[in-house]
């Protein structure tokens, strides 16, 4: 205990918790809506959107955030709008946009530097080099997207578990799709900077999978998946200061772990 009071002495440390917990606790909240409506693969989608983005910023000498944010954005979009008008399923259209993404940032990165030290932190996480500038956007948007999904929690939750029922009591199903696709691409944004591109998907889907093998309440649901994700997020970032690991490879770990766990002591619960 002592020495982990020492580390958080350190501004790089302070700077990771507090990004890291902003993050993980906004990617729990969306995360739960995604999968009930098994959703979750969108998450992987948009972060391979996200690298192309990011290639295109290190290539023009961009701000990341100011570039990938509008990207990821508008790629949640199209992504939303083929599934709906062109009767594709939402797994074909993540596929099919992700695929082209990850194949348009590998050619601009091989053209112009190749893969720098910049594009690998983006690739696979690097939460202890966060910059102060990471730390007000992190925690100003996480704020607003808190605010979003408990001012409209209600029809987020109608709409999560039936969508025709939603649309016959007057909700704009269609606005709250697109709200979920937004709070959803700016996630995703958020936490390629600690999770990497390849793995912030799992920051998204591992919470909520974990406590819905624990409860069948929405409500409590949503509470636990905050819970497992910060938790996991501040375990992972210890385990990998002290063994110099990967942060985003450690937090995997351990949701890997607490799934298994999960799983078990569903199994003796359904059992009793």
């Amino acid at each position: 205990m002592n020495i982990i009071v020492e580390l958080l002495n350190y501004p790089f440390m302070q700077r990771a918790l507090i990004c890291g917990v902003a993050i993980s606790f906004c990617a729990a909240l969306i995360g739960v809506i995604l999968v009930l409506k098994n959703y979750s693969m969108i998450g992987h989608g948009l972060g391979e959107v996200g690298f192309a983005a990011l290639s295109l910023a290190l290539v023009f000498n961009l701000p990341e955030m100011s570039v990938a944010i509008p990207i990821v954005i508008i790629a949640s979009f199209i992504i939303l709008l083929i599934s709906q008008k062109k009767g594709a399923s939402g797994d074909v259209t993540i596929a099919l946009v992700s695929t082209a993404a990850l194949a348009f940032g590998v050619i601009i990165t091989s053209i112009s530097k190749g893969f720098n030290i910049d594009v690998y932190n983006y690739m696979f996480g690097s939460v202890l080099s966060m910059t102060t500038s990471d730390v007000i956007v992190s925690v100003v948007l996480s704020i607003i997207l808190v605010i979003l999904y408990a001012f409209f929690y209600n029809r987020l939750f109608m709409i999560t578990f039936d969508e025709k029922f939603a649309k016959v009591c007057g909700i704009n199903v269609t606005f709250y799709q697109f709200l979920i696709s937004l709070i959803t691409a700016i996630v995703v944004v958020l936490g390629m900077r600690m999770m990497g591109t390849l793995l912030i998907s799992s920051l998204i889907v591992f919470p909520a999978i974990i406590a819905r093998k624990l409860t069948n309440s929405f409500k409590s649901m949503v509470i636990l998946s905050v819970l497992i994700s910060v938790i996991c997020f501040i375990f992972g970032m210890l385990f990998s200061f002290f063994l110099n690991l990967p942060t985003g490879a450690c937090i995997v770990g351990i949701y890997v772990v607490e799934y298994f766990g999960a799983s078990i002591w569903s199994h003796f619960l359904r059992k009793a």
